[in-house]
């Protein structure tokens, strides 16, 4: 589960991401435009200590884009090619952003939720003592593939696009290549595992990440 905070973040996400997004190989829409968001899911990491959470946004009328986030409390070492930017949280301080493709936390949880249907985190927040779940914005469903979710080395590259039009982001974790889809929209799920997603208004499910 992910403890949500009601605090205020300066600058927000969305507006960390608009000088950022067009400078990516992946982005489409309008540069500068305001960012907005669709929908969003969010992963738990084992040890509490990173946030990861996946924005499906727009830069004005622009396509929806896959933006998977980490909220770390001080610097990723060796992730400068990865920095988003900062933000200064009302309860938790400053948090150095991530784009979570770079990110030793993520790949594992994503190989989960790819070929274990993990699923996604329930979220919620704390009220009097008393736990409030916030509902999910999304549907989000994964393949069961019977395959051990792998373990060891991490790693993240661009690659040309997959079975789907739109820029991929490669994420590597033990043996296993995953596809991240930037511009995901419907598409088959490979056979050999696959994430899909659905929110309102977007009702046929669209691939947003597969195993290679």
């Amino acid at each position: 589960m992910a403890l949500l905070h009601r605090a205020e973040l300066r600058p927000s996400k969305l507006e960390l991401l608009v000088p950022w997004l067009p400078g990516r190989s992946w982005f489409a829409g309008e540069a500068g435009a305001e960012v907005t968001r669709v929908a969003a899911y969010r992963f738990d990491d084992p040890a509490g200590e990173v946030g990861v959470e996946t924005l499906l946004v727009r830069a004005g009328d622009g396509p929806v884009l896959q933006v998977p986030l980490t909220y770390r409390g001080a610097p990723l070492d060796g992730a400068d090619d990865f920095f988003v930017g900062l933000v200064e949280h009302s309860v938790l301080g400053r948090r150095w952003v991530y784009d979570a493709c770079g990110d030793p936390v993520y790949p594992p949880l994503l190989a989960a939720a790819v070929l274990a249907d993990a699923g996604q985190a329930e979220e919620y927040f704390e009220v009097d003592g008393k736990r409030e779940v916030r509902p999910a914005s999304m549907t989000l469903t994964g393949s069961r593939t019977g395959r051990p979710v792998p373990a060891g080395p991490v790693s993240a590259a661009s690659a040309p696009a997959g079975p789907v039009d739109g820029g991929v982001t490669v994420v590597r974790v033990g043996d296993v290549e995953l596809a991240v889809v930037r511009r995901p929209v419907p598409a088959d799920v490979p056979t050999a595992g696959g994430l899909t997603g659905a929110w309102p208004g977007q009702d046929e499910p669209v691939l947003l990440a597969h195993a290679r």
